[in-house]
């Protein structure tokens, strides 16, 4: 099939859900509401949706796009992001670099009002190639201006160093990253954490309250004040490698469910197996979290033994 460009129109900035871990490997797909293979609409100058993926490097967009229907997949050219406004910036404090680096990219924010199609989509869901997620909410967005990100020290993604934990990975073909990054929130003693994904392949646009409302705790217990730290902690660091249904990331093959029976059944090996996963499991690829402490550890059991107390109803 021929590879017809169409034209998405621009919109309000939107809303990104902040996500789990410093550093990774994904390619950013974009969710965007697609029409059928031949239409075409006005919209941004410069700015074209391919049907079909001509090339590795193309982005690829989904979810609630301008002027489309909902859950068609759409591309984007490396020479079309490349077009957009660009933010230069150099990166002083991403993990993923082994000291400053400059990078040169297109902010979320721009893409977002270019290609989101309605005011409630007001998340973008990065996805990389091994099943990892970003989520970057609108407040995340104004606080920290991520940047999708196109050029490092003047370089395309073959250019590009390799993973900073040296396992010789590929960043590209796109990664996020912040200009700048100081904490916005604390839960307890976790603070907020920097959402920098490598390997991006996929963007998602999507409404906030559908995605998180899909791990928002349960029962009559949900209310509770420890609970509900346990589900914003769980937002930021679970939601990026483990999924509830549809929703979440897929990295770890262990579903939220399957860390509920965990928290339920053993509440000891839960926080024994969070603070250092390859003391139980030798082969384990989930970084450790030693730093959390007897509270925030409580949060997170008391938040994931709701999801086992309402399947036993």
């Amino acid at each position: 099939m021929q590879n017809r460009p169409e034209a998405v129109g621009a919109r309000g900035n939107f809303v990104v859900a902040a996500a789990f871990r410093s550093g990774r490997v994904c390619l950013a797909a974009i969710v965007l509401f697609a029409g059928h293979a031949g239409a075409q609409t006005s919209g941004t100058p410069g700015l074209k949706l391919g049907v079909t993926r001509t090339s590795p490097m193309d982005l690829e967009v989904a979810g609630d796009l301008a002027h489309l229907p909902a859950n068609t997949t759409r591309y984007i050219t490396r020479e079309n992001l490349l077009a957009l406004p660009q933010v230069n910036f150099t990166a002083t404090g991403d993990a993923n670099f082994a000291g400053p680096t400059q990078i040169s990219g297109v902010s979320l924010d721009e893409l977002s009002r270019r290609l989101a199609g309605a005011p409630d989509s007001d998340l973008a869901v990065a996805i990389c190639d091994d099943k990892y997620r970003a989520n970057y909410s609108h407040a995340y967005i104004v606080a920290h201006h991520p940047v999708l990100v196109l050029k490092i020290n003047s370089q395309p993604p073959s250019g590009w160093p390799k993973d900073a934990e040296g396992h010789g990975l590929d960043m590209g073909p796109y990664m996020i990253s912040n200009p700048t990054f100081a904490p916005s929130f604390k839960i307890l003693a976790q603070s907020e954490e920097p959402q920098i994904p490598r390997g991006v392949v996929r963007i998602e646009f999507r409404n906030e309250g559908d995605v998180l409302g899909a791990i928002a705790p349960r029962g009559p217990r949900a209310e509770e004040a420890t609970v509900q730290a346990g589900y914003r902690i769980a937002q930021q660091n679970c939601f990026r490698c483990h999924n509830l249904g549809d929703e979440g990331g897929q990295k770890a093959g262990r579903p939220w469910l399957v860390l509920s029976a965990w928290a339920s059944a053993s509440p000891e090996h839960f926080a024994a197996y969070v603070h250092n996963p390859k003391d139980k499991n030798p082969q384990a690829e989930m970084p450790g979290f030693p730093e959390y402490d007897a509270a925030t550890m409580r949060a997170l059991i008391d938040y994931f033994q709701t999801f086992t107390a309402r399947e036993k109803l």
